[in-house]
């Protein structure tokens, strides 16, 4: 039996700029932080030999890949070469449609672990580059390539997109109590809605590919990604947190789905109560919000943003790993 995890991920500024659209005209980058907060996939070899056995938020006893009904696994199965005779089983720390790149940490969670099954080792950035083949390129979803890397590899990374498809990660090195006054310094809240990233990825990607002014847009997203690594690396936490506001003011303006009226009030609740600043994790239109408050100032935002569902989290720092083998 293998058990397999990858943590999900918050992502502070540059996305978009992770998609082909915009990298293959111009470098992207984006700053983001893997959590603990995880994917799980099982391996087990299955008692009867001639069958795939999956279990999700549905169970599928399949007899040929092509009766496999979940997109992700019958692709990786079939990339892996996998045979019948196997039992796949994935549970999450937090459902899909949130914001923190869950289908991706799904992605490298299985791949690590179907590797494990034939007892072979895949390093952290080949998990993420056949993660995202099997997303992007097989099963052409319309996301870009930040969720992976950062699954992967974990911890607080700055991410170049290059133009050829290139990726490199970038470790974010602060002293530890620096490190720790921003781990404690980020909130996480649910905002109580799930969306269709596919959708809104979709409409993003439509309007960065038709308009010039959307595309200088996330252009000046990446610039503030450069410039909150700097900020961050030179420990101004309350400029990172300045930062993130001016980000999200960016990215709302990129299309009518990022966000909506009862978005924009627990934002501008959470900002009145303390926050500094923030944004909705992911693509937008729902999911987490992500806020960035100083500790003598948390009881307050807490207390605007009641009705809403916290999440406590801290920094994962292992990324893709096999929690378990035998």
């Amino acid at each position: 039996m293998i058990v397999s995890s990858a943590p999900f991920r918050v992502s502070f500024a540059g996305g978009g700029s992770d998609i082909a659209s915009y990298y293959r005209r111009q470098a992207g980058a984006v700053l983001s932080c893997a959590i603990a907060k995880y994917s799980f996939v099982i391996v087990h070899n299955y008692f009867n030999e001639n069958k795939y056995h999956l279990k999700y938020t549905r169970t599928e006893l399949a007899d040929g890949l092509e009766d496999i009904a979940h997109p992700l696994l019958r692709e990786a199965l079939r990339m892996h070469r996998v045979e019948p005779g196997i039992e796949v089983a994935s549970v999450a720390d937090i459902p899909s449609g949130t914001g923190l790149g869950s289908s991706s940490s799904f992605s490298v969670a299985l791949i690590n672990a179907l590797y494990a099954h034939r007892s072979r080792f895949a390093s952290k950035d080949q998990l993420a580059e056949e993660a995202c083949r099997l997303e992007i390129d097989i099963l052409k979803e319309p996301i870009g390539k930040q969720d992976q890397y950062a699954a992967a590899h974990g911890g607080l990374n700055f991410i170049e997109f290059n133009s050829n498809g290139g990726v490199n990660v970038q470790p974010v090195v602060l002293s530890s109590e620096k490190m720790a006054e921003l781990e404690s310094n980020i909130l996480l809240f649910f905002t109580g809605s799930q969306r269709d990233t596919r959708s809104v990825l979709s409409t993003q990607v439509q309007a960065m590919e038709t308009d010039e002014d959307k595309f200088r847009t996330v252009e000046r997203m990446v610039q503030l990604a450069y410039e909150m690594r700097d900020i961050l690396m030179s420990g101004d936490l309350s400029a990172f947190g300045e930062a993130l506001h001016r980000g999200w003011m960016m990215k709302r303006s990129l299309t009518s789905q990022i966000t909506n009226s009862a978005i924009d009030e627990f934002y501008d609740a959470a900002r009145a109560a303390g926050a500094i600043g923030g944004k909705l994790a992911g693509a937008g239109g729902g999911g987490f919000l992500v806020l960035y408050c100083p500790k003598d100032r948390q009881a307050k935002v807490r207390q605007a943003l009641s009705q809403l569902k916290e999440i406590e989290f801290r920094f994962d720092w292992s990324g893709a790993r096999i929690a378990f083998a035998q």
